[in-house]
C-alpha cells in the first residue's frame, strides 16, 4: 500500500511546488477505499484529495501517507485535523516533516486524538521523491538536477557550435519527460542567445506541465523578441541579473526580471540566486546549460544529481564541453557524484548520479 502512495507522489512532481508531492492510500478491511495525491498547485493536499473520495468509510480505516500530515493552517486547513474528524484508526507515514510548522506535530495531533501511528515505511523512497521540498527546508534552496546530453568524450558541440543531435530522438523524449517532473529549467544568456530554446515539455499531453524558465543573464541582454520572451505570458520567464536592464521591453514582455548579487567574476552568484528561487517556492530545478552554468553551480557544491546522456560518438578536443574550466588544483578537490542507475535509451545510454561519492 505504501509502494502505491509513492506511485501517487511520484506522478505529481514539477506540479506542486511550493508544497510536497504526497501519495496517499486510504485501506478499510482490506480492501482499498481511496488514493489521493498532491494535486497541481499544491492543494489539495493527498490526504485532503484521498478523505474526499472515501467519505464515511474512512472511518476506522488505516491511511498510507508519504509524509507526516499537516498540522498548521496555510491555504487549506491542516490534514492532520481532518483525518480526525474522519475518525481513521491508523495512520502509516513514510518520514517526518522537517518543516517547522510540522516536524512531529502532525503525528502528535493524530497520536493525541487515538489514532495508531507508524512512520518509516518506505521512508529512503519517499524522501528521494521529496529531496527538493526537504532541500529548500533543510538548507534554503532547491535542491538542482544537472542534466548533460553529450559524447564519450563528455562534449556537448563541434568546435563550430553545430550540437543537433548528439543524441537521439529518445533520448531527446526522456529529457522532455525528465523536464516535466520538476519545477524550474535553468539556463545561462550564451544558451539562451545561441540556441533560441523554448524549453517547453513537448511531449504529447505534458505542454500544459511546463516549468517555470530561468536564465542567468547578469546584464539583462535577453532579446526581446527571443522564444522566451515571445512565450513569458504563457509559460513563465524569470530572469536573474546582476543590473536592472536600460528599458522595460522585457518587463513589458512578461519577463519576471529578479536582480541578485553578482559574483566576483561579474556573472550572477549562483548561491545567492539559489536562495533567490527558493524563497519563491522552487524545489526542484534542471539544469540544462551551458558549460559555464554547469560549473558555477559544481563549483558552489550546488549540484544534487545528474543526468548524463551519452551517444556513442567522439568529438575530439577541439570541440565544446560540457562543463567550463573548474580550476582544480588537486583530484581531491573534484566534485564526486555516486552512481545510481544506468540504462540504455534508443542508440544512448542514460546514467542518473547522486552527489557524494
Amino acid at each position: 500500500m505504501m509502494r502505491a502512495a509513492l506511485a501517487l507522489a511520484r506522478r505529481s512532481l514539477g506540479r506542486t511546488w511550493p508544497n510536497p508531492a504526497v501519495g496517499c492510500v486510504i485501506v478499510r478491511d482490506g480492501r482499498v477505499i481511496a488514493r489521493g495525491r498532491t494535486r497541481d498547485g499544491g492543494r489539495p493536499h493527498a490526504e485532503a484529495d484521498a478523505l474526499a473520495q472515501a467519505g464515511e468509510a474512512a472511518r476506522g480505516a488505516t491511511v498510507y501517507v508519504t509524509l507526516e500530515p499537516c498540522s498548521h493552517h496555510g491555504k487549506s486547513p491542516p490534514c492532520a485535523d481532518a483525518l480526525v474528524k474522519a475518525g481513521v484508526s491508523h495512520v502509516i507515514s513514510a518520514i517526518e516533516d522537517p518543516d517547522p510548522r510540522v516536524k512531529g506535530q502532525g503525528h502528535a495531533r493524530l497520536t493525541a486524538a487515538g489514532i495508531a501511528v507508524e512512520v518509516g515505511e518506505g521512508a529512503k523512497e519517499a524522501a528521494e521523491i521529496n529531496a527538493g521540498f526537504l532541500t529548500r527546508v533543510r538548507e534554503g534552496r532547491p535542491l538542482f538536477h544537472l542534466k548533460l546530453a553529450t559524447s564519450l568524450d563528455g562534449r556537448i558541440a563541434t568546435a563550430s557550435g553545430e550540437s543537433k543531435w548528439i543524441t537521439g530522438a529518445a533520448a531527446r523524449a526522456d529529457g522532455q519527460r525528465l523536464r516535466a517532473t520538476h519545477d524550474a529549467i535553468l539556463i545561462g544568456a550564451g544558451t539562451a542567445k545561441a540556441d533560441d530554446p523554448d524549453l517547453t515539455c513537448r511531449l504529447p499531453g505534458l505542454a500544459a506541465y511546463s516549468p517555470v524558465r530561468v536564465v542567468l543573464d547578469s546584464k539583462a541582454r535577453l532579446s526581446p523578441t527571443s522564444r522566451l520572451a515571445s512565450s513569458a505570458r504563457t509559460t513563465p520567464v524569470w530572469l536573474l541579473c546582476t543590473e536592472a536592464p536600460r528599458s522595460d521591453a522585457l518587463q513589458a514582455s512578461g519577463i519576471d526580471i529578479i536582480q541578485v548579487p553578482a559574483a566576483p567574476d561579474g556573472r550572477v552568484d549562483v548561491a545567492a540566486a539559489s536562495r533567490e528561487l527558493a524563497s519563491r517556492g522552487l524545489t526542484r530545478v534542471l539544469i540544462e546549460g551551458g558549460g559555464q552554468v554547469a560549473a558555477a553551480f559544481l563549483e558552489a557544491g550546488l549540484v544534487d544529481r545528474l543526468s548524463a546522456y551519452r551517444a556513442g560518438m567522439l568529438l575530439g578536443g577541439d570541440s565544446r564541453s560540457a562543463v567550463g574550466d573548474l580550476g582544480l588544483a588537486k583530484l581531491d578537490f573534484a566534485p564526486r557524484f555516486a552512481l545510481v542507475s544506468s540504462r540504455v535509451v534508443g542508440a544512448d545510454t542514460l546514467e542518473t548520479w547522486r552527489r557524494g561519492a
